[in-house]
């Protein structure tokens, strides 16, 4: 069987301005195994996906979305000028898909955060559908998990049902989800589980206040045993 050449994007060293995946029907440059390049069989099927009417809409409010992000956009030469955080993205873009109704699956450890968000939500006109990760108050016991496995050892601890999370936006046909802080894959199966298309306003992580970029732009100096094997 023929070994696929996977794709190796974040190891592109091509200069930005040759890059095939940011010229004109990809005529620019790519390394080995450039999907660009070599996927253009798998490229024109997505591409339907695209031409769908629900798709399509979500797709280019998305789009219209990113740039409106920017500011001075007419003028040359461009220079970047953001404007607006997260938080206000995810409100434009839900009132420019209409929805009315959204979801807030968030984490225990984010719940002051949580009461903040669906202020920012409500007073913008959103209804909020907003479910604790702790929900149902399922032991850990019931997954398999050993008292020397837990938090804090010798208490009971309830188990993050994330199935159930999204089981209640379901029930409650939220239209579209935003994710505060779950965990390393109690994330994943939220994603799983939601009906409602989802997006992340803040992901966990405990070290660093809930910024997991700053490990990786000091992984050359404070962190650099991130990049040494077993850390």
């Amino acid at each position: 069987m023929k070994e696929k050449t996977s794709a190796r994007c974040a190891h592109c060293t091509i200069p930005r301005q040759e890059k095939s995946c940011l010229n004109p029907e990809g005529k620019g440059k790519g390394v080995k195994g450039c999907p660009t390049l070599n996927k253009r069989t798998l490229a024109a099927q997505t591409r339907t996906e695209y031409a769908k009417k629900e798709i399509r809409e979500f797709a280019r409010q998305a789009s219209i979305q990113e740039g409106e992000c920017y500011a001075h956009r007419d003028e040359k030469p461009f220079r970047l000028h953001p404007t607006k955080p997260r938080i206000q993205e995810i409100c434009e873009f839900a009132h420019k898909m209409g929805y009315t109704r959204l979801g807030l699956a968030y984490c225990v450890g984010l719940t002051t955060e949580a009461g903040l968000v669906t202020q920012i939500l409500e007073a913008q006109g959103f209804d909020v559908v907003s479910v604790m990760c702790k929900v149902g108050s399922v032991p850990k016991e019931e997954i398999g998990i050993r008292e020397t496995e837990k938090i804090r050892i010798g208490s009971y601890e309830a188990m993050c049902n994330p199935i159930l999370q999204a089981q209640i936006m379901n029930d409650a046909a939220t239209q579209f989800n935003i994710v505060l802080g779950l965990c390393v894959g109690h994330d994943s199966l939220f994603f799983r589980y939601a009906d409602a298309p989802t997006t992340v306003l803040a992901v966990k992580d405990r070290v660093s206040g809930h910024n997991p970029l700053g490990p990786i732009y000091t992984s050359g100096s404070y962190y650099a045993r991130l990049r040494q094997e077993g850390f």
